[in-house]
């Protein structure tokens, strides 16, 4: 009788949870080794080349993409078009990753001997040092898992599942050890959102005092409505003499205000407006900026110079335009 389709599920989740576990704990000198080799590898403005074939060859493009984004240059090689000349791919200054859990496969040991006489490292992560490709290998990162989540422990599962992590756990203690920030993120995405919102900052998407419904303490209720209706924005900034932020009104401001004195049009901001409101400086990235928003429920930011005068705000409404949500 066949096992309830939930349950079948889970148990792959815990099958795989264990095998990535595993080779957690078992991590040793020979990974650090392999940070170090990367290291070198990069200083010397060589890449890291990945290879394998079948399921690993999937994981080892994936692997490859993660490390060029976070700025460890770093390509795929397939071994069969390897043979049939990509492998001029590969440069002296270059470290070559090799990737088979058994460490058996024919059409990845054919290559690794030519691709040696270019004078590269070879570094293998693979279950056992005594496979055909640990024994070639000036390095190997050994992952032993368990067993797959198939039924018939053929089919890679719980293996490239590892694999994946040990990659991403790679990728990601090299961007430690190089210092990579957010900005030299951007700069390698500067097509997506994400590039956009880790480049842009609080002056490149607000709307500059120009295009601010911006009062004094004194001025009334309306001559707040008026300056936001000729601004087409929902909030005005109250500042004082020198320009430094005292508040802020709101249309919903406006209409809690109408609930309970219909007289408010007359008030003066120094008594409707919200005082210290929320604020983020002109230098600040757009994902702080995002992240400010979202925390403190709001539509409107102000945004102020680094001396602390207002400079203008940031209204929601235009953060999708600027493909930043």
């Amino acid at each position: 009788m066949k096992k309830e389709i939930l349950v079948r599920a889970r148990e792959v989740f815990d099958t795989e949870i264990a095998g990535v576990m595993t080779v957690r704990d078992n991590l040793g000198e020979s990974f650090k080794l392999l940070v170090e080799r990367c290291m070198k590898t990069i200083s010397a403005g060589g890449k890291l080349v990945l290879t394998g074939v079948g399921k690993s060859g999937y994981i080892g493009k994936k692997i490859a993409a993660t490390l060029s984004s976070v700025g460890s240059p770093a390509v795929f090689m397939h071994p069969v078009e390897a043979r049939h000349g990509d492998l001029g791919i590969m440069q002296k200054n270059d470290l070559l990753i090799a990737l088979s859990y058994s460490g058996e496969t024919e059409e990845l040991l054919a290559v690794l001997t030519p691709a040696k006489r270019l004078g590269v490292e070879l570094v293998s992560i693979t279950a056992s040092h005594e496979s055909s490709l640990g024994r070639m290998s000036d390095l190997v990162v050994e992952m032993p898992v368990p067993k797959e989540a198939c039924p018939f422990n053929l089919a890679p599962t719980t293996t490239t599942t590892a694999l994946l992590v040990l990659g991403d756990a790679l990728a990601m203690v090299l961007l430690d050890e190089q210092g990579f920030t957010k900005s030299d993120y951007g700069r390698l995405h500067p097509g997506g959102a994400i590039g956009r919102m880790v480049t842009l900052r609080a002056e490149d998407i607000m709307r500059g005092r120009d295009r601010s419904a911006i009062v004094g303490r004194d001025a009334t209720v309306r001559d707040a409505i008026i300056r936001m209706s000729a601004a087409r924005c929902g909030s005005a900034i109250i500042e004082d003499a020198e320009h430094r932020l005292l508040g802020i009104f709101t249309d919903g401001d406006l209409r809690r205000w109408a609930e309970k004195d219909l007289s408010v049009l007359e008030r003066t901001m120094a008594e409707v407006m919200t005082p210290n409101p929320v604020a983020v400086r002109a230098d600040q990235l757009a994902v702080e900026v995002l992240k400010v928003l979202e925390s403190r429920h709001v539509d409107d930011i102000v945004v102020t110079d680094a001396d602390g005068f207002v400079a203008g705000f940031i209204d929601v409404q235009d953060l999708p335009g600027l493909k930043l949500m």
